[in-house]
């Protein structure tokens, strides 16, 4: 199959009310023959995604899932190289040409991450204004606070190191940035956070990147980096650029899917039982000492 660009950044969004953003952020800041595969999973975009030719929205009027949709959209790529990103971020300029000049053919690599500062809350009574994370009502006069949109990469804190631990958990791994190994502008993790993250179109189908035994959604991270690993490629960050990335802990900002304990207890036993084994040993050993990890964890998978 001829590749008729460089990158396809896949997103799959239910119901997200920050798409049109993140695509507009997407557009703004590409600098590659890059384009953009958003798959509507069970709902129309509300507001409309923004009208252009490196824009391709494949609408499904029932959900089939974050993994499922993410690999409808890696179906209809023809890139050398896919992103899975989620449907609220914000870009660096030129972030995909500073990510293809950084790659090789069996890596994964993720940009630094930051947290994404999408609004504040305004009162339009009084004027004050609250971080997003407050409550949607204003302290001062009690009267019910509106989205003031900002879309800003906040600079601190960054992301640059992740691990998991033997539950599996993810875990961020600050520790890691202080060793030799950690520094520099290209530098090894052991895990992802799972919002953001790119490899080639071949290599994604190869190792079944998003594979749909894991369940809708959950260990997204843990699977892409651990399958990375112990295919002989490497999990890399490239500290040239970033993505700032919106976690689901604001108001009004939950998660879209119906999702139980149970579902995500799925996803973590599923990964406990397809990578937690001898061969996991190395990785582990590569990133030791790891947050949560205790020599007797070690021990057991030997």
């Amino acid at each position: 199959m001829g590749l008729d660009k460089e990158l396809s950044i896949l997103i799959p969004a239910r119901n997200e009310m920050f798409l049109s953003r993140t695509i507009q952020s997407i557009l703004e800041n590409i600098e590659a023959d890059t384009e953009v595969i958003a798959v509507l999973d069970g709902g129309w975009a509300k507001p409309a995604i923004p009208q252009d030719d490196r824009v391709n929205v494949i609408y499904l009027p029932e959900s089939i899932g974050q993994r499922a949709a993410t690999n409808l959209a890696c179906r209809l790529s023809k890139a050398k190289y896919v992103m899975k990103v989620d449907a609220h971020c914000s870009f660096d300029k030129g972030f995909d040409r500073k990510m293809i000049a950084e790659m090789y053919d069996d890596w994964t690599m993720v940009p630094t991450m930051r947290n994404l500062w999408a609004y504040d809350w305004k009162c339009y009574k009084c004027g004050k204004r609250e971080y997003q994370d407050r409550l949607p009502v204003c302290p001062d006069c009690g009267n019910k606070m509106k989205r003031k949109m900002l879309w800003i990469g906040k600079e601190r804190p960054q992301s640059n190191a992740y691990c998991f631990s033997p539950e599996p958990k993810f875990g961020y791994f600050r520790e890691f940035n202080k060793r030799p190994e950690g520094k520099g502008d290209i530098t090894p993790t052991m895990s992802l956070q799972g919002s953001c993250f790119m490899l080639t179109r071949d290599k994604y189908w190869e190792l079944d990147i998003c594979d749909e035994k894991f369940g809708s959604w959950g260990s997204q991270g843990i699977e892409t980096a651990v399958k990375t690993w112990l295919s002989g490629g490497q999990v890399m960050v490239n500290k040239k650029t970033w993505y700032a990335h919106m976690f689901r802990t604001k108001p009004n900002f939950g998660f879209p899917y119906k999702l139980s304990g149970k579902q995500v207890s799925r996803a973590k036993y599923y990964a406990k039982d397809l990578f937690f084994n001898k061969k996991l040993v190395p990785l582990i050993e590569k990133f030791w000492p790891i947050p949560g990890w205790t020599q007797e964890d070690l021990d057991k998978l030997k």
